[in-house]
């Protein structure tokens, strides 16, 4: 499946006349809870010839592939990312952190020691909290429930305690998440939960997991008066990522 997702990028390459900066997989598999019949998520980000930049016609700043069932592909010009780098986006963080790289370059590996920079605490708080929050009003709630979900919920949950302690982007992986920011006494739980999800095709729904949920209610509720809690940061610096975005564009043909 890699050789393929490689030769895809490389054809999207051509027929888009764009360079790939750095693609990776995100969404399960790159948080290593992927089931049997999980689909491919590429992301990827990418630089058009430097003459693009400065058109008033300009096309979208977003390119997406969802080919079929299996494999999903959706890119990020570099005008794009680094504007939402300076915003703080954690889907960008996720991206730059994930475990599985398909294409990088040169150029993003300058950009990385600037991205940590420009990561400010809130911002992912409340990203990771709204996501657990979501996820558990819509799934987790019955007495019967989605028990894949269960991870859409915990993992942002843990995501926030990471942030929390050492106000830094959390990792992709969840076994690292876990090993780090769950109690002890429901490790287990969590193990035998991600054994089912990554063996079985479709796990579907199972009575509610009572200690499961009351961690979730309970850091819920702590997690949203200690953001509360959080002072404002100040606006980042724009220099550094102008200084990039020219550099990388001085790299383009016309």
């Amino acid at each position: 499946m890699q050789n393929i997702i490689i030769e895809k990028l490389n054809d999207i390459e051509q027929a888009e006349n764009i360079t790939i900066l750095h693609a990776v997989e995100s969404g399960s598999r790159a948080w290593g809870f992927a089931s049997p019949d999980s689909d491919y998520d590429v992301r990827f980000f990418y630089v058009r010839p430097k003459a693009y930049y400065l058109r008033l016609d300009r096309t979208r700043d977003v390119l997406e592939y969802p080919l079929n069932d299996v494999l999903d592909i959706n890119g990020w010009d570099i005008d794009k990312t680094l504007k939402l780098l300076h915003a703080s986006n954690p889907t960008l963080f996720e991206w730059s952190n994930s475990p599985i790289v398909y294409k990088t370059t040169d150029e993003f590996k300058h950009l990385l020691p600037l991205i940590g920079n420009y990561f400010v605490a809130r911002s992912g708080l409340w990203h990771y909290l709204s996501t657990a929050e979501g996820n558990y009003r819509e799934y987790l709630k019955g007495e019967m429930v989605k028990a894949k979900k269960y991870f859409y919920v915990i993992r942002p949950l843990l995501a926030c305690r990471w942030i929390l302690e050492r106000h830094t982007p959390p990792p992709m992986l969840f076994t690292e998440l876990v090993e780090t920011q769950l109690e002890p006494e429901l490790k287990p739980v969590v193990a035998d939960l991600l054994k089912l999800k990554m063996s079985t095709p479709e796990i579907g729904e199972t009575p509610k997991i009572a200690p499961l949920n009351e961690f979730i209610e309970q850091n819920l509720s702590i997690i949203r008066e200690q953001i509360e809690a959080l002072p404002k940061e100040q606006p980042s610096n724009w220099e550094p990522l102008n200084d990039l975005f020219l550099s990388i564009l001085d790299r383009r043909k016309e």
